[in-house]
């Protein structure tokens, strides 16, 4: 079997070193068969978009070597050799606006002794407009940019930077507009879409590509791809886990599928995970081992959102399409950066329904998160979840409560938030990472029961205070009678009133009543 290309960037290397190659030339094709165009495609990090800008520079290069065999290499394309210029910001560091602007120039000067010129030293604009006019003496330029908008997410902690960048950034790619009779192609990726009245709003002739049909399954693995061309690696992985292949092949899925970037889109694969999940023949959460989304999460738990609500959450194109700087909303940036994907498409009221893509993305953004809201650096163990699992199973609520206060008595005093919607979060994240059936704010005829919890003989209904008593949470459970709701289960339901002391900043006190 040929080497799985998991950290691999270069489509030249990969072919040219025998790696396996995912056909996505017909995709290319699509792009490339209109005599001119301007695109822009976001996707995740650590998804195959510089693989494909790869791709398109060897292609307008001319090498068709490189392609013999794929599907492109069969198709009409005329191989017509065009110069091209590459900018990847992934590759330079963003400290200041004036970095931004020396990383440019320097990609201009690369780009420009390639095809021996030496450029005039003057402000970047005017070396890229040079650059411009001097290599489409012939044929019209390639211009792709890779990673767009990194130098913006690096620096949104510090927005005043943020957008300092984001304005020279605009400058830059007004450029690209006013000097596009020169250029056959402009591609553009990022992970974020920024609105065209921000970054692009001096670019506004791209078309977005995101969200399209044609294009959805044109990064990342579909399932056909899976099954066929990785299908030697999928066997290899079942007999390494002692599973039948069918086996394997849900458990993949169950891990790494479920991204769905358009309305009527095919799934697919994170491919950074799968295909180092088949190469290292194990399952593990290898996305978030390879950066950790911190100002997201820091975006989450301080704004106080409902985390319930990203398990399922209905809304609309708009408000998915694009964001400001000014108002970093968690919904679009969730769904951009690959931790909501699209579940399902209501065509009538043109409206999509969001959820986590898959366990991966689940399970280690929400681990994430409850270390941000218990001010935990290493994570919890195994042990300690396991025991707080067993106590609940026991129905042994001292165990239970003793394990919670260790929790939040290693939160920090600054990250300790005078709202019951903090500690409610604590506990909702917890019951999930437990693989508990968890239901939060459930409504029945006389209100809404904070959470439900269910273990195999028990069925826990919480009811949650803040600076109140015990006692105030019990009386409410029984007077709204939330326990008729549960009346036709056969398991043991057990009532739970608890208080929050914001000043202790602890459980104050809990009861409870068996049914």
């Amino acid at each position: 079997m040929k080497p799985l290309p998991v950290s691999l960037s270069s489509f030249k290397t990969i072919r040219n070193d025998d790696f396996l190659y995912i056909d996505k030339t017909k995709f290319i094709y699509e792009l490339v068969k209109q005599p001119r165009g301007a695109y822009f495609l976001a996707r995740p990090r650590r998804f195959g978009k510089s693989i494909f800008v790869s791709t398109l520079e060897e292609l307008f290069k001319g090498n068709r070597d490189l392609f013999e065999g794929l599907w492109i290499d069969q198709s009409e394309y005329d191989w017509t050799a065009h110069n091209v210029i590459r900018l990847d910001f992934s590759k330079a560091p963003a400290r200041s606006a004036e970095q931004v602007e020396e990383n440019i120039k320097e990609f201009l000067r690369e780009a420009a002794s390639s095809y021996g010129i030496s450029l005039s030293e003057g402000p970047y604009y005017h070396q890229l407009k040079e650059l411009l006019i001097l290599l489409s003496q012939e044929q019209p330029v390639v211009v792709l940019i890779d990673e767009y908008d990194k130098p913006i997410i690096d620096n949104l902690t510090d927005l005043a930077l943020a957008r300092e960048i984001r304005d020279l950034l605009k400058d830059f790619y007004g450029i690209l507009k006013a000097y596009d009779e020169h250029i056959r192609l402009t591609f553009i990726t990022g992970v974020s879409r920024f609105s065209k009245v921000g970054v692009f709003s001096g670019i506004n002739h791209l078309e977005d590509i995101t969200m399209s049909n044609t294009f959805a399954s044109a990064l990342g693995i579909t399932q056909n791809e899976l099954e066929t061309v990785l299908n030697s690696y999928v066997e290899h992985m079942a007999t390494a886990e002692d599973l039948e292949k069918q086996e394997a092949l849900e458990k993949i899925r169950y891990w790494y599928n479920g991204f769905t970037f358009s309305s009527n889109g095919e799934s697919v694969y994170n491919p950074f995970s799968t295909l180092s999940a088949l190469r290292q023949q194990r399952f593990s959460n290898f996305w978030f081992e390879s950066g950790t989304p911190s100002f997201l999460v820091k975006l989450v738990t301080q704004g106080g959102y409902d985390l319930q609500r990203f398990e399922e959450l209905t809304t609309n194109e708009t408000a998915l399409g694009s964001y400001e700087l000014d108002n970093l909303a968690p919904i679009p940036l969730l769904f951009q950066t690959g931790y909501l994907t699209i579940v399902s498409y209501d065509k009538k009221h043109q409206t999509y329904q969001l959820a986590y893509p898959n366990y991966e993305v689940e399970h280690s953004f929400l681990t994430h998160l409850l270390d941000e809201f218990a001010g935990k650096s290493q994570g919890f163990g195994v042990d300690y979840l396991h025991n707080l699992k067993s106590a609940l199973r026991a129905a042994d609520l001292d165990r239970f409560f003793d394990l919670l206060q260790s929790v939040f008595a290693s939160v920090d005093y600054d990250l300790h938030i005078k709202q019951e919607k903090y500690y409610q979060s604590l506990f909702y994240l917890l019951f999930t990472l437990l693989g508990l059936q968890t239901f939060v704010e459930v409504k029945t005829n006389k209100g809404r029961i904070d959470a439900v919890v269910e273990v195999a003989n028990y069925l826990y209904i919480f009811e949650f205070k803040l600076d109140q008593s015990a006692a105030i949470a019990m009386e409410q459970i029984v007077e709204k009678n939330y326990s008729t709701r549960y009346a036709e289960h056969k398991k043991t339901i057990i009532c739970v009133g608890v208080n929050f002391d914001s000043d202790q900043r602890q459980i104050g006190e809990w009861t409870k009543q068996e049914l």
